[in-house]
């Protein structure tokens, strides 16, 4: 009866042009990478420092797997707390300008953690960007608090939201992202803070993308807009240009201890492997000590975007290694990336329900390890891609 039911829905999504499937990669996230039985150009990693498969992380995680072992075993609150947890998130803490952070075993439980623990009253209200990504609309529905969500990155929709429901008597928490992950922009965030400041409200910023490749130390998005001291929570995660795995919160230290004694995704979880803990601070290491990362990071991914834009695709303004190149039809798009991977590259086709309806886009994400060689390799085909288009 079940597989019944389950195969008519899924014959709904192939009708679509909506159905899903893993690779299969048996080689590390850099560049270059081994999927499906053959090397393809890796276009679609976060990835974005080439870190993941660096050696330095990897002997980290060897000394502590010596000491430790391998799984926390138990809720940090029980026997799952180490010693190489709580060094990792005073790095964190001090890395985003923090008194204090919280590591979570993924981004998306960072998040639906912090979110229902802070907007815990039913008086509570919460102003979402609309396009904020799905662990956070997650946890705002989760959360006791009322969800309003704003056009994405209209600042004067937010202000006019924030007149009309502010009191003294409710808590307003505004959510937005540093770096969107399917647009690739970022959000005004100094525009945000100071409206965040004069309504009484409180901020909260995923900068899951932002983190390592933001600002002129990698600290991300409220380093590059100057203000770190005006965002009251910082979330981010250690999968992307940390190239490891787990989330983060950082902030004052009350919001730690409220955390560990709210955050239901914290507290009923085992802790994040130590050994992975000791690789992320060896990545933090890296990023601080290596700026000519983010520095090639940067260059390539503006010569991407404006590559893209003169060959005819399009291809908006940005400046992070986020490019979506917006093709606006669900079987088109994946034609597109299918057509890449017989060229010997990765690149995503979004679609909805990721993406809106009409938005559908090839996501395309650069990373500092990529050669001019591979460069040259992914315009060319994409040239090539388009006048066949």
């Amino acid at each position: 009866m079940l597989d019944k039911i389950l195969e008519s829905e899924l014959q709904a999504i192939r009708a679509k042009g909506l159905y899903r499937q893993m690779r299969k990669v048996v080689s590390s996230a850099g560049p270059v990478v081994f999927c499906d039985g053959k090397q393809m150009l890796n276009f679609a990693s976060n990835n974005y420092l080439s870190i993941a498969d660096d050696q330095r992380l990897v002997v980290a995680a060897h000394r502590v797997m010596d000491t430790h072992g391998i799984g926390a075993s138990a809720s940090r609150l029980v026997v799952g707390n180490t010693d190489i947890h709580e060094e990792l998130e005073q790095r964190l803490a001090s890395f985003k300008n923090k008194p204090a952070a919280l590591v979570f075993p993924t981004g998306y439980m960072a998040n639906a953690g912090c979110i229902p623990a802070v907007a815990s009253g039913d008086n509570d209200l919460i102003l979402a960007d609309r396009l904020v990504h799905a662990s956070l609309l997650d946890a705002c529905r989760n959360s006791y608090g009322k969800l309003r969500v704003f056009p994405h990155n209209d600042t004067d929709a937010l202000e006019h939201l924030l007149a009309r429901y502010h009191d003294k008597k409710r808590r307003i928490l505004i959510v937005t992202e540093g770096v969107f992950s399917m647009d690739g922009d970022c959000a005004p965030l100094d525009r945000i803070a100071l409206l965040a400041r004069s309504y009484d409200a409180l901020l909260m910023l995923d900068d899951a993308h932002g983190t390592g490749v933001l600002g002129d130390n990698g600290r991300g998005a409220a380093e590059m807009f100057s203000v770190e001291n005006m965002v009251d929570i910082h979330m981010g995660t250690l999968s992307k240009a940390i190239g490891v795995m787990g989330g983060f919160v950082a902030g004052s230290y009350l919001l730690r201890e409220y955390l560990v004694n709210k955050a239901r995704s914290f507290i009923y979880t085992t802790g994040l492997p130590p050994a992975l803990c000791a690789a992320s601070m060896e990545s933090l290491s890296i990023i601080q000590s290596e700026p000519e990362r983010r520095n090639r990071l940067r260059a390539t991914s503006g010569l991407v975007r404006n590559e893209l834009q003169r060959i005819g695709f399009t291809v908006p303004d940005g400046i992070t290694p986020i490019i979506p190149v917006i093709i606006g039809d669900a079987t088109k798009v994946m034609q597109v990336s299918h057509a890449l991977s017989e060229y010997g590259m990765i690149a995503p086709g979004i679609r909805y329900p990721t993406v809106p309806e009409g938005k559908e886009r090839l996501r395309i994400s650069i990373q500092s390890g990529h050669t001019d060689a591979h460069i040259d390799k992914l315009l060319s085909c994409m040239k090539k891609i388009f006048e066949t288009l």
